[in-house]
């Protein structure tokens, strides 16, 4: 009878030994990249208690994701777009701080045909509970499951207006990295996948943090000038594309966009 405490590498490496003294070829650790990969959600839930952090990128030629003044642009085309949709499908859920939710009052939904229901949780980084409820997130939270991380000292009637239209309110301790609470929080309800589209506060707060597993870079041919809005706040777009902490895996053409994905290395 084998111990339930045994160490499973052992008794693994007993059984390969097993095989090749009776004349079987065993080969190890075949398909592993690809099956870490496959489960690094789960592995990351287990090992740190928070998501796998994917962060989602779209830039323009000049390392821009937006206009002067904070305005939203149409940065990719419409391959680049459906790719965005899928990669929602993918995960369990999607994070936006309130800058890019009051900028551009997002759906942040799966519009392929046929997969709304692959929808993930949306979740908005909101302090202070500025969220409208008038906003297209809150008026489909009824729909696809909106959840908002807030302050400890967020105004209670803006948390009960939320409540009352079906958005589901966290209330983040006051002390403490906020950003590491959220995704404490999100690991507890049973998010293992985390898709991340905020702005370049979020995008930069991550990468400092040393949070990003995986980065999808989505870039455009077109460039939006000087004036533009960065793609990382207050550092270079390079602090991300050179960083020693990721990998590149590829640059593939997506109609005229380029979509680059990187790796924890």
């Amino acid at each position: 009878m084998v111990s339930a405490i045994e160490d499973p590498n052992a008794l693994a490496g007993r059984g390969h030994a097993l095989l090749r003294a009776s004349g079987i070829a065993v080969d190890v650790g075949i398909g592993a990249a690809e099956a870490q990969r496959a489960h690094a959600g789960h592995i990351r839930s287990v090992c740190d208690h928070r998501p796998h952090v994917s962060l989602k990128l779209a830039v323009s030629a000049d390392g821009k994701v937006g206009l002067a003044g904070r305005k939203p642009a149409p940065i990719t085309g419409e391959a680049a777009r459906e790719r965005v949709h899928l990669m929602r499908a993918m995960n369990d859920a999607i994070l936006i701080g309130i800058g890019t939710a009051l900028a551009d009052d997002p759906q942040l939904t799966c519009r392929l045909p046929g997969m709304a229901s692959r929808s993930p949780v949306r979740v908005v980084l909101d302090a202070d509970l500025r969220l409208p409820v008038a906003s297209a997130l809150v008026r489909s939270a009824r729909e696809t499951p909106l959840w908002v991380m807030a302050g400890a000292d967020a105004p209670g009637e803006a948390e009960a207006a939320l409540v009352a239209r079906g958005v589901e309110v966290f209330r983040l301790p006051a002390t403490g990295g906020r950003l590491d609470a959220a995704l404490r929080v999100l690991a507890e309800r049973g998010i293992t996948r985390l898709m991340v589209e905020g702005g370049p506060t979020v995008a930069a707060a991550l990468v400092a943090a040393d949070l990003v597993d995986e980065a999808v870079l989505l870039r455009s041919p077109n460039a939006i000038g000087p004036d533009g809005i960065d793609a990382l706040e207050a550092m270079p777009l390079s602090a991300l594309t050179d960083s020693p902490k990721l990998r590149s895996l590829g640059v593939e053409n997506v109609g005229e966009d380029t979509i680059e994905t990187f790796e924890r290395a």
